[in-house]
């Protein structure tokens, strides 16, 4: 089977968008999650986020679940069993793939036939006239760093308009709708284009 196929992929529907490069942390106390995260950790795989668009993270008996089609591999950092049945995860956000075929077992745990997308061109770089957002990224990693928060894992890649343009998405005040959108988007010039259109329409940046 082509590697650009994942039959099997584990699911965790979320009331989040994942971006590749990026951080997430969870904490799981279900038994479908502690599963997964123990068969994760012993055949080094990894699993898929998808954004829900109907229902809870949290199982609910008879309730609908729904998500999007398109989510983000994520791959385990780290795992802190702190507290007996509760495992604290940090994770980060690989490639992006399409959900193809789902099922889900009687454990509620979703699993999915996925297909791999293709990654954002790592040598492609911000144009001149979004550089401004460029600058403004370093500037509010700065800001936080101050606050104590370190929300994106170095190296810092300002060279690039996917990481730059991922980097301002998981910050931004905008729907789980608009960051999924900015998500699927296959052009990383074009959504840091939408990006530095919104910042300079809330006067972020000139």
């Amino acid at each position: 089977m082509p590697v650009s196929e994942l039959t099997a992929l584990p699911l965790f529907p979320l009331q989040a968008v994942l971006f590749p490069g990026g951080l997430l942390s969870l904490k799981v106390f279900e038994a479908r999650y502690l599963d997964l995260t123990a068969e994760c950790l012993r055949d080094g795989k990894p699993f898929g986020v998808v954004a829900l668009t109907a229902g809870h993270e949290v199982r609910r008996a008879d309730e609908t679940v729904a998500f999007e089609d398109i989510g983000v591999l994520a791959e385990l950092l780290e795992v802190d069993s702190a507290q007996t049945g509760i495992l604290q995860l940090r994770c980060r956000g690989t490639r992006r793939f399409r959900v193809e075929r789902r099922r889900q077992q009687g454990d509620g745990l979703w699993l999915a036939d996925a297909r791999l997308l293709p990654d954002d061109d790592a040598t492609l770089a911000p144009t001149e006239p979004l550089l401004e957002s460029v600058r403004g990224l370093a500037n509010a990693i700065a800001a936080l760093k101050t606050k104590g928060s370190e929300p994106f894992e170095a190296p810092y890649r300002f060279e690039s308009a996917g990481w730059v343009a991922n980097r301002w998405c998981e910050i931004l005040p905008i729907s789980l709708a608009a960051k999924q959108k900015l998500m699927e988007l296959p052009d990383a010039l074009v959504r840091l284009g939408l990006v530095d259109e919104f910042l300079r329409g809330q006067g972020v940046v000139k």
